[in-house]
């Protein structure tokens, strides 16, 4: 920052220091938005009408989320204390790590992984500890449990991790959660839960009430499309719930994102299907892409991750080029969203001009490639 652009006031160093949460990069009208994890199927007819009908702007929402939070209670089988809902997910960890982490505190979490962990740490006051991810670009849980001191107050697992794809397994994640003190928040951010298909992953719902210090997170934006209405909600032990709403700001659920909510759940079925193109679409895309020499990672979110390193602007360009929009991480990779089925020969052209311009023997290309 130069002294023009000092700000006028005092302000925290460290705030001033992180970069702000960068969206992911719009698309023109030729190009297809894979930059942002979005579904691109609209919302099914019932949630519209649900938005509708609950459209009164001037009367505030339900503070509590309290008809949906029952729906979704008795769903899981949980009590309505011990579900929370809020502004998407990552409003939810705000909440949390700012209920549980303050200055001379630590939150663990794997490196790479959701790009707004950081943010969050910081702005609690806390400090961040980034435990980098195995080879295969999935979480080392070992290193993570590891990384565990007495300065520790929360740890993140990000399963699917956004943006590499992998998950965590339920026998890995329950041997690291015995190793993890039990008074240590431990926040299992399933985001993309829905679009799992690999029967050895984790469900954070199937453990709900088996341990005092974990939280599941989910949210209504990718599987369920209602990205652009920010909601999402947390499950686990209610004094936990309870702290995270001490945190949080009021009213800043709508009452129409809630309606939208309760409506999609209602229609589950059709929701889910949807669900399934899209995680087919995944692994066929992912396929081909291996198979034109691409190392991608084992893919279970509604994305690819492509882990080009210091040519991931380029490979970006790339992509631009055949009429793609995907999320570039500077110096580490590129992640791809599983979008419309018009996008698809794009990328798979694009890929084929990445594997041109990556060398033999880069990490983001196979080793043995299909004839």
């Amino acid at each position: 920052m130069t002294n023009s652009e000092q700000p006028a006031v005092k302000l925290r160093p460290e705030i001033l220091a992180t970069p702000p949460y960068r969206q992911g990069r719009p698309a023109g009208p030729d190009a297809f938005k894979l930059s942002s994890n979005e579904n691109p199927f609209p919302p099914l007819p019932g949630v519209l009408e649900a938005v509708v009908a609950s459209a009164a702007v001037n009367r505030y929402p339900d503070a509590s989320a309290l008809a949906l939070r029952e729906v979704l209670a008795e769903r899981v089988g949980a009590s309505v204390d011990e579900v929370h809902v809020g502004a998407g997910s990552v409003a939810l960890l705000s909440q949390l790590i700012t209920a549980a982490a303050g200055p001379g505190d630590e939150v663990v979490y794997a490196w790479r992984s959701f790009e707004a962990y950081p943010g969050l740490v910081t702005v609690a006051g806390a400090t961040s500890v980034q435990v980098p991810n195995r080879a295969d670009h999935s979480h080392d849980l070992d290193a993570i449990a590891a990384a565990v001191t007495e300065r520790t107050r929360v740890v993140i697992v990000c399963s699917p991790n956004n943006p590499t794809g992998t998950v965590v397994s339920a026998e890995g994640f329950a041997a690291f959660l015995d190793r993890v003190p039990s008074d240590v928040l431990v926040i299992l951010d399933e985001a993309y839960a829905e679009f799992v298909t690999d029967g050895s992953a984790v469900n954070g719902l199937a453990l709900l009430g088996t341990r005092p210090n974990l939280v599941v997170l989910r949210t209504f934006s990718k599987a369920y499309g209602l990205a652009g209405l920010r909601i999402g909600w947390a499950t686990g032990p209610a004094p936990i719930l309870d702290a995270a709403r001490a945190a949080a700001i009021p009213l800043s659920v709508t009452e129409p994102a809630q309606q939208a909510a309760i409506a999609s759940l209602g229609l589950e079925t059709e929701l889910l299907e949807r669900v399934g193109t899209l995680a087919s679409r995944r692994d066929d895309l992912a396929a081909s892409l291996r198979d034109i020499g691409l190392a991608i990672p084992a893919a279970q979110g509604n994305f690819l991750w492509i882990a080009a390193g210091d040519e991931s602007t380029a490979v970006g360009e790339i992509l631009l080029d055949q009429g793609v929009v995907t999320r570039v991480f500077p110096g580490d990779g590129v992640r791809i969203s599983i979008g419309e089925a018009d996008a698809v020969d794009g990328v798979i052209e694009a890929g084929r001009r990445i594997v041109d311009l990556l060398p033999a023997d880069h990490p983001a290309r196979r080793t043995e490639v299909r004839a």
